[in-house]
């Protein structure tokens, strides 16, 4: 008996089963996520409050900021010289 049902439930899946999102469309609770830590952000006071906690909580900041860059970095590596980069937080 175990084994007809197991058969019957293998038979019956969905036309797309398998196949997945496509690819860059974020799940519902992770966008539904994003627009309420942005949501919040607005009501804390938006880019000034972000500044504050820049001069307030520069560790926590700069995690933050370290979470928003791009993980990766394209260089040309057969330049030659120097190359220097450059962060600057502007009042």
């Amino acid at each position: 008996m175990d084994n007809k049902v197991l058969e019957n439930a293998e038979k019956k899946l969905p036309p797309a089963a398998g196949i997945g999102r496509k690819k860059g469309v974020p799940n519902k609770v992770t966008k539904a996520l994003k627009e309420m830590i942005l949501g919040a952000l607005d009501d804390a006071g938006g880019q000034e409050y972000l500044k504050r906690q820049a001069d307030e909580n520069p560790v926590a900041f700069l995690g933050l900021v370290g979470k928003v860059l791009p993980h990766q970095l394209k260089a040309d590596l057969n330049h030659q010289g120097d190359v220097n980069i450059n962060i600057k937080w502007e009042d």
